[in-house]
């Protein structure tokens, strides 16, 4: 078999950087085709220059005259721009698109990709929160498969082969909890950045971190998992698991029940979605019950960590609802990372913008950007008047 060749989009980020040492590790399987970057001009620049790809993109296209003076001798392409990103996506020399771009930057391209009949290994959540229904329906028009990157639904598509999805009852995703676990309102209102970056588990860049601490980041895979899967709102639940070796959990119609389990390593479900439908070898460290004698689990507290309650409800009310949530959970994330906002007012600046931004019930493409876009006027706005 030829190698298959691989496209990252998203390469500088965390699920890039780790997709490259999956491909690093069998280069008798897999050689990149593309490497993309939005600002890391210098990490595309090194991972260029040791992949050698056939092409770059940088989005800033401020930093294109320094990314082209390195690597034009080198006989690699380089692009600027978003527009240059859809292109690219859409090449016939990829035979898979990673699509780790974070955030609604992630849809254009990976529509792109599945518009050209290529498969797409999905490490961009916010792509089905914001249009599920138009991406999973562009893949089933052009047959081809959206194979997960996220640990939980890697876990649930493996749990799901060989099964019917009209005898699953439901999906259980489980959640670490972040770093504030068991924490209430009086101690997350003081929290600053550093504090919810550290993730007790995973290691996961700074939004899906943020994310991360305030459950947010498991109400967009609930949103996500009614579209990968096909699922209605009432068959998808959350449930906190603090180890976070199971990575999620499938119920059937009898009343059995499939787990995956493993260690919290990105590294295996990226590697998963890229060589699927095999499974390859790895030198990857082993879960071992003797080194975790108790796996323990527990009930999400939504009264604490509102974000959750929020997706629950945005899940169940459809529309362009998850779209103007996303938008507006990305403006606030940014700003809390950038210290402006407070960790609480995160979710507040969400609900408000929520209730401002009109509901549209079918939404078309364009109406998901214009939400999108109001979303984040709206939200901007109101961070503004809480500095």
């Amino acid at each position: 078999m030829s190698k298959k060749r691989i496209g990252i989009f998203g390469s500088t980020g965390s699920i890039g950087r780790q997709a490259l040492e999956v491909i690093a590790a069998h280069p008798d399987k897999f050689e990149v085709e593309v490497l993309t970057a939005q600002q890391n001009a210098d990490l595309l620049i090194e991972q260029a220059l040791l992949f050698k790809p056939n092409a770059v993109v940088i989005g800033d296209e401020n930093k294109y005259a320094a990314v082209k003076e390195v690597l034009f001798d080198k006989g690699i392409k380089v692009f600027a721009g978003a527009p240059a990103m859809v292109e690219v996506a859409a090449w016939s020399s990829i035979d898979l698109v990673l699509a780790a771009i974070v955030g609604f930057a992630g849809l254009a391209p990976t529509l792109s990709a599945l518009e050209q009949g290529t498969p797409v290994a999905l490490a961009n959540k916010e792509t089905l929160v914001v249009a599920g229904d138009i991406v999973m329906a562009t893949a089933r028009r052009k047959g081809v498969p959206i194979i997960p990157v996220d640990s939980e639904h890697s876990a649930i598509f493996q749990c799901l082969i060989g099964e019917p999805v009209s005898r699953v009852e439901k999906v259980i995703l489980t959640a670490s909890g972040g770093p504030f676990l068991g924490k209430k309102t009086n101690f997350l209102i003081n929290v600053k950045k550093d504090h919810a970056l550290q993730h007790p588990n995973w290691s996961m860049g700074a939004k899906i971190s943020i994310d991360s601490a305030t459950l947010m980041n498991k109400g967009l895979e609930m949103i996500e998992a009614k579209w990968l899967f096909g699922l209605d709102a009432s068959q998808i639940d959350v449930v906190i698991h603090p180890q976070s070796i199971i990575h999620s959990m499938v119920q059937f119609t009898d009343g059995s029940m499939k787990a995956q389990m493993g260690l919290p390593d990105m590294k295996l479900p990226i590697q998963y979605a890229m060589g699927y439908p095999d499974r390859l070898n790895n030198d990857f460290t082993r879960f071992s019950f003797k080194n975790y004698p108790s796996l323990t689990f527990e009930q999400p507290d939504t009264k604490t960590f509102r974000n959750l309650a929020i997706a629950t409800e945005v899940l169940k009310k459809g529309g362009n609802a998850a779209c103007v949530m996303n938008a507006a959970n990305e403006e606030v994330v940014n700003a809390f990372l950038r210290n402006r906002i407070g960790f609480l007012q995160m979710t507040e600046v969400i609900e408000e913008t929520l209730v401002k931004i009109p509901f549209i019930e079918k939404p078309t493409l364009q109406h998901y950007y214009e939400a999108d876009s109001a979303a984040r006027e709206h939200a901007a706005e109101l961070i503004h008047s809480l500095i």
